[in-house]
């Protein structure tokens, strides 16, 4: 299914790779992954969505994730935003992405930069679910929850809110019915790489 053209003129796209990797051992998101940095498969997912801006949140401007975003695509809806407080963990990281959304921005896709083989197709079908009234959609393999999600502006002072390692999972425990649950067959959307063993994954 594809996104109406109005509706991908007001969608945004974050990626967060801002996080640390400490259980990877650092250098998790610039690790190589199938030939690339582990990163690329999030970007080009991101890339690939029916979106007006791609955020990625980023250590920092300097950083070397930054540095492979850069070196990945030119794409001009790509923007860099440093998350300072990043030691906070995955709160910070969204919080600063809807800080830098475009303000007429109508939903965000939120990807995670250590996702590296989400299917590039899944983001317009979350788009058309949430055409329909809905206030988030979510991707589901076997029962799993996975990504990336897609939330309306309505959520973005929830995404404001929230403090400490935790990502939007909260805010979306909360909306019921109002969460379209979106059964996928690729286990893309739920494979992540946490530790260097799982490069081989590509």
């Amino acid at each position: 299914m594809n996104a109406p053209e109005n509706l991908q003129r007001s969608l945004s796209a974050v990626v967060l790779a801002a996080g640390a990797g400490r259980r990877f051992g650092g250098g998790k998101l610039v690790a190589a992954f199938a030939g690339r940095p582990l990163i690329a498969g999030a970007l080009g997912a991101a890339l690939a969505a029916p979106a007006a801006e791609v955020i990625v949140a980023v250590p920092s401007l300097a950083d070397p994730v930054a540095e492979a975003v850069r070196a990945f695509n030119h794409d001009p809806r790509l923007k860099l935003v440093p998350v300072l407080d990043r030691d906070e963990g995955l709160a910070a990281s969204l919080r600063a992405a809807v800080r830098v959304l475009d303000p007429k921005s109508a939903g965000m896709f939120v990807f995670l930069g250590d996702m590296p083989r989400l299917p590039h197709g899944i983001a317009a079908d979350l788009a058309e679910a949430l055409n329909d009234g809905a206030l988030a959609a979510q991707p589901f393999f076997e029962g799993c929850p996975g990504h990336p999600t897609l939330m309306a502006r309505a959520l973005y002072p929830q995404l404001l809110a929230l403090a400490g390692d935790q990502g939007a999972r909260s805010v979306l425990a909360g909306l019921g019915e109002r969460l379209i649950r979106l059964p996928v067959e690729d286990d893309g959307v739920v494979f992540d790489v946490d530790t260097p063993e799982q490069l081989k994954g590509g």
